[in-house]
């Protein structure tokens, strides 16, 4: 399928007009960024809370693939990650960092299809609607929704090779939305409680209590816990802090409430089998903020010494929305929290 794509020149002042086909791969892709400097359109303010607003990108391709971003992850040098589209591709490539460290575009970007577990390639949601991503030593977990699953690919080697196997997911299918599905799976550190077991966390899966469902799929708390569920926010991504708390992104978007995200901390003692857990929030925005449709979370602790937290948008390859890149610092002196 063809998709034509348009830039707001109000943001970037370059139009780009695309033509690719979806079953297009194998070459470089041509991203143009611009830098974004406030996090609350027209202020200059950058703490919130606990959080440090370090910069962030809004970012376009000729390429129609580009966009749809569900789920992203660093690898340990801080610079190369790896993403998954929920249109079934894998896309890498590199941050670039200006001479004040902000992020200032990305380079070396590649989409490739990603295969299924009998090595086949799909166009369209049906089958590879990917949306959570994990690093796992020598593997890669990814999440999908309405086909319901988790595939594990090599690492090294995970574009080119079909899922070698599937993991039990513990949630109940049919307790799972065809498209709120689990949209969050990462790996909790290894010094931590979980001993750095897998955890997915579903969308809009609900338990019998209409909390959020989730599991712990290894290690020795192995089973099923809940999030609570807040009003009209739903689960995006997640990532394991260093200390071993969870952070979670949540979106919302209806037409009573307008957009609106937030990110919640939850602490790393309180995720057990049975529990239902709640946390800190940490950061709200809405339409005055820099935001989208947020999907995609991850945390790493950089070169200053500190967790750093970068999260992407999904556009939908929509004129109307945008794909953006944010990155913020994490301190924990400071406990008040942001709200929307």
């Amino acid at each position: 399928m063809t998709v034509k794509r348009l830039c707001r020149a109000a943001s970037i002042a370059l139009c780009i007009a695309a033509g690719a086909s979806s079953s297009w791969a194998g070459d470089e892709v041509s991203v143009i960024s611009r830098q974004i400097s406030d996090f609350r359109i027209g202020s200059s303010e950058t703490q919130f809370g606990s959080l440090e607003f370090l910069g962030g990108l809004e970012m376009v391709s000729s390429r129609a693939l580009f966009g749809s971003l569900s789920s992203i992850r660093f690898r340990p040098d801080q610079k190369h990650f790896v993403v998954v589209l929920d249109t079934g591709q894998w896309l890498t490539g590199s941050i670039e960092r200006d001479v004040k460290g902000r992020l200032s575009g990305l380079s070396a970007v590649e989409i490739t299809p990603m295969k299924n577990g009998a090595g086949v390639s799909f166009e369209g949601k049906g089958h590879m609607d990917a949306e959570g991503l994990a690093l796992d030593g020598d593997r890669i977990l990814v999440s999908f929704e309405q086909a319901h699953r988790v595939d594990v690919y090599p690492d090294p080697g995970f574009a080119d090779s079909g899922a070698i196997a599937t993991l039990p997911i513990l949630i109940p299918r049919k307790m799972l939305d065809d498209n709120r599905g689990i949209e969050t799976i990462t790996v909790a550190p290894a010094s931590s409680p979980l001993r750095g077991g897998v955890v997915v966390v579903s969308e809009r899966g609900l338990d019998s209590d209409g909390n959020r469902l989730a599991a712990i799929l290894s290690g020795p708390l192995k089973g099923r816990f809940s999030v609570k569920r807040d009003g009209s926010f739903d689960i995006t991504d997640g990532a394991f802090l260093p200390d071993g708390d969870l952070l979670l992104l949540e979106r919302r978007f209806n037409m009573a409430e307008g957009i609106g995200m937030r990110l919640r901390r939850i602490k790393g003692a309180d995720i057990r089998p049975g529990a239902v857990v709640d946390g800190e929030l940490l950061l709200g925005g809405n339409f005055n903020s820099q935001i989208d449709n947020m999907e995609g979370l991850d945390a790493f602790q950089a070169a200053d010494g500190m967790t750093h937290i970068i999260l992407v948008s999904d556009d939908n390859h929509s004129i109307l929305q945008r794909n953006l890149m944010l990155e913020f610092r994490l301190s924990d002196s400071v406990k008040q929290a942001a709200s929307d």
